[in-house]
Order: C-alpha cells, then structure tokens, then sequence
C-alpha cells in the first residue's frame, strides 16, 4: 500500500512535455501569485523548517488561514492586519496554540516579503493574547510511584528488561521520550570509568549523559537478553517485538510505541492513566530541586537552554500549596 505523505511533501506533478507544473497541494492564494510566492512557500516550508513537528504545524496553519482569507475574497497582497486579529478572534483553540499559528504567519508572510510578492507583513503589528506560564502541564509522578513502577515489572522476560530499561532511562536522566527512542546500539559506550549514553536532542543538540550504576546494569541485561552484543552501532537500542511473541524485530521504537508501553505498564502497575512519559522527567527535576541541587545542574540535565523552562517543571510549589489548602478549616 503506498505511503500517503503529509501535504506539504506532494510531490511536483511532471507534465507531459516533460516540464514541470505547479504543485497541486500549493495554497490556492499561493499558486494564483506566480512563482516568486510559490518559491516563497516552499522557501518556508522546506528550507526555514527544519524540525518535521514544527513543519507540519506551521503548513497547517497557514493553510488554515490562506483558505479563510480565500472564502473572505482577499488576495496575498490585500490581506491586511485586521484579517489576521478577526481570524485569531475566531479561532476556538487556546492562547498557545493561536500564538502559534500567529508565528506561522509572521514567518510566512515575512518570506513573501522578502521575496518581494507583497510588501508588508499583515501579521507583524497584530499581538496574541498574553499568556503567562508558571508551571507546567505535566502531571508529576511520585518518587514512591515511579519505584513501584520499576518494581511491577517483570524482568523474567527479554520485554520487560526492554521496559525497565526504558523506564529507567527516562526516571534517571531526565530525556525527553524522542530522544530515548533515538538512541542507537553505539550510543551506550564505556568511557574507561563510567558509562553514557549519547542522546540527540531537538534542535539539533546532542548531549552525553553520566550513568549511574543500576541504570547501566538494566540495559546491559536488556542487551545481553536482547543478543545485541556485537549489534552494529546504527543498530536501534530499543527495538519493537513481533506481536506477543516476545520475539525483537530489527525496527526500532517510535516515540508512540514507548508512550504507550508506559501506559500499560501504568496500568499494570494500578497507577494513574494521566501520568506519561513526560511525567518523569517532572519527577526528576523537582527531586532534584528539593534535594539542594542548583538549578544550573539540573537545567544542564534536562537540556534546557533556559533556566525559566527548568523552572517550569518544578513542583515544589504545589507541595506547600496542598498542605495549606489541607489546613483549611471551613
């Protein structure tokens, strides 16, 4: 069955002369300009995005938009600022998603600006809702929680040294779910006096992190029951099983795939279904925290370039929140 692909990745339909026509999935505003817009779109879609997820919002986005502006009658050149603020009005999402399509039209209609197919940008002067962000979303695993997690596992099989071995990385270095299904057979190395792990972040960055003892034992006993001692080095370290069988395929896990083996492991752990894999890495950071740790340290460990986004992660605050709404006395 052949692959459907997202719709900013049509392909460019060839025509029987052997010339090329305009990509059907383009904008209709966009295809109507010419081609100085249609070099603009695919400018910003494949050149200024590198990251897949941010891609495929921003393409949505502006595509949302191009159709709305297409119904109200307008032209690329005739959109103007009102346009962009009554659609954000309109739009039923919340304030971080609208601020996000709004990025995805400033960097749009900046390209077309830049490539001269109008000359203002409409979206520039229009504002977003305020939206300030003092702690995360995440819900927060417990320390006793994430132990009864390890220890509901059964590690008799070569599955369950896998999820432990997942689980584990998750609780102990703080990575994101993306970047542990990244990793790779070469990316678990012995330094001489400790071993690490090499993750590849989102933006680009690549990290190594440290690990601790009973970390480094899960997944060597994960690999020894896997048989993937002498696996290449490109070879996926977490690999899928053929159905129940148990049996590993070559196939590495997808995000998608650990996220949901964390939640049955929630379950069969009698936890609560709103935890995630995310929920670790709130776990870690605010133990972290409260052991003393300087916030440095941890924004190091987690990646973050911003000590305001370790910040979010932290639960402290709640804590002393639900033990002063406990003394209430009403």
């Amino acid at each position: 069955m052949q692959q459907k692909l997202p719709s900013y990745q049509l392909p460019v339909v060839a025509a029987r002369d052997g010339t090329t026509e305009p990509d059907p999935s383009l904008p209709a505003l966009v295809r109507s300009r010419g081609a100085a817009a249609q070099f603009a779109w695919e400018e910003f879609i494949y050149g200024r995005i590198r990251n897949p997820y941010t891609r495929e919002r921003y393409a949505r986005a502006v595509r949302q938009f191009l159709r709305h502006c297409e119904q109200l009658g307008r032209e690329l050149h005739q959109i103007s600022p009102a346009d962009v603020g009554t659609y954000l009005d309109s739009l039923e999402y919340s304030a971080a998603t609208k601020k996000l399509h709004l990025s995805g039209l400033r960097h749009f209609f900046d390209t077309l600006v830049t490539r001269h197919v109008i000359v203002l940008n409409p979206a520039l002067s229009v504002r977003a809702e305020r939206l300030q962000v003092i702690e995360g979303k995440t819900p927060e695993i417990s320390v006793e929680q994430a132990r009864r997690l390890l220890r509901s596992i059964d590690t008799s099989t070569a599955v369950g040294l896998r999820d432990r071995a997942i689980i584990g990385i998750l609780i102990y270095t703080a990575a994101r779910v993306g970047a542990v299904a990244k990793l790779r057979r070469g990316d678990f190395y012995d330094l001489g006096d400790q071993f690490c792990l090499r993750f590849a972040e989102k933006g680009g960055k690549s990290r190594e992190i440290p690990m601790r003892h009973d970390l480094r034992n899960f997944v060597m006993e994960y690999i020894k029951a896997g048989a993937m001692e002498f696996s290449e080095k490109n070879a996926p370290l977490f690999r899928t099983t053929i159905r129940r069988t148990g049996c590993f395929t070559q196939s590495g896990m997808t995000p998608g795939d650990i996220g949901r083996m964390v939640k049955r492991r929630l379950l069969d752990a009698d936890l609560p279904e709103r935890l995630s894999p995310h929920s670790f890495r709130v776990a870690t950071i605010t133990d972290l925290l409260s052991q003393g740790v300087p916030l440095e340290d941890v924004q190091n460990l987690a990646g973050h370039a911003d000590p305001r986004t370790t910040r979010l992660y932290d639960r402290r605050n709640r804590k002393v929140t639900r033990n002063v709404v406990e003394r209430i006395s009403i």
